[in-house]
C-alpha cells in the first residue's frame, strides 16, 4: 500500500470516534467535580451565622434571564453542529458567533451580580453561604469562559483556508457537547441555589 493512501483510524470498537469519546469521559468527570461542588453547597446551605443570606441578595428575575441567555446558546450550538454535519459553512459560522456572543452575555450577567454581591457585603470569607455559592458559581463560569475559547478557537479556524478539515463536523459537535454539558450544569446550580428555599 502506498504511503499516501493509509488513513488513520480514529473509531474505537463503540464504532464512536475516539476523540469523541474522550470528551465523553471528560465530561463524565466533569459530572463527579460538579456533583462535590454542588453537595458541598447543599451541605451548608442554612448554615451561615452571618449575613447577608440568599434571600436578602438573590436576584431571581436577572439570574432567570441569564439563564434564558445561556439555554439560547444550546439552541445556536444545535444549529452550528447541523450546519457543520450538512455542508452549510455560512450557518456554522453564524451559529458559532451566536453561541459566543450568548456565552459572554451570560458571563457579563455572572460578573454583574458578582459585583453586586461584593458590594452588599458578601465575599468568600462573609460566610458559608458566600464560600458555598462564589466557588460553585465561580467554578461554573470559568467553564462557561473555557468553552468560549473554545467556540472562539473553531470559529478563526473555520476561516482559514483549509478551514477546519475534512473532520468540521466532529469538531464542531464535541464542542457542542461540552457547551450542552455547561448548560445542563447551570439548570442544576440554578435550581439548587436560587429556586429551592433554604
Amino acid at each position: 500500500m502506498a504511503a499516501g493512501t493509509h488513513e488513520v483510524e480514529h473509531h474505537t470498537s463503540l464504532g464512536v470516534d475516539n476523540r469523541k469519546l474522550l470528551m465523553w469521559i471528560f465530561l463524565a468527570s466533569e459530572c463527579l467535580f460538579f456533583g462535590t461542588l454542588i453537595s458541598t453547597y447543599l451541605i451548608f446551605k442554612g448554615q451561615s451565622l452571618v449575613g447577608p443570606y440568599p434571600d436578602d441578595i438573590l436576584d431571581i428575575p436577572l439570574t432567570s434571564l441569564s439563564t434564558f441567555v445561556l439555554l439560547m446558546s444550546s439552541l445556536t450550538m444545535v444549529l452550528a453542529v447541523y450546519g457543520a454535519q450538512h455542508g452549510r459553512l455560512g450557518m456554522m459560522k453564524a451559529m458559532l458567533f451566536a453561541t459566543i456572543l450568548l456565552g459572554v452575555g451570560f458571563l457579563g450577567f455572572q460578573v454583574y451580580e458578582f459585583r453586586h454581591f461584593a458590594h452588599v457585603g458578601l465575599n468568600l470569607g462573609t460566610n458559608q453561604f458566600g464560600a458555598s455559592f462564589f466557588v460553585l458559581t465561580g467554578f461554573h463560569g470559568l467553564h462557561v469562559g473555557i468553552g468560549v475559547a473554545y467556540l472562539i478557537s473553531l470559529l478563526f479556524g473555520s476561516m482559514r483556508r483549509s478551514g477546519l478539515g475534512k473532520d468540521r463536523a466532529l469538531w464542531v459537535d464535541t464542542a457542542g457537547l461540552y457547551w450542552h454539558f455547561v448548560d445542563i450544569v447551570w439548570i442544576v446550580v440554578f435550581t439548587v441555589v436560587y429556586l429551592i428555599p433554604s
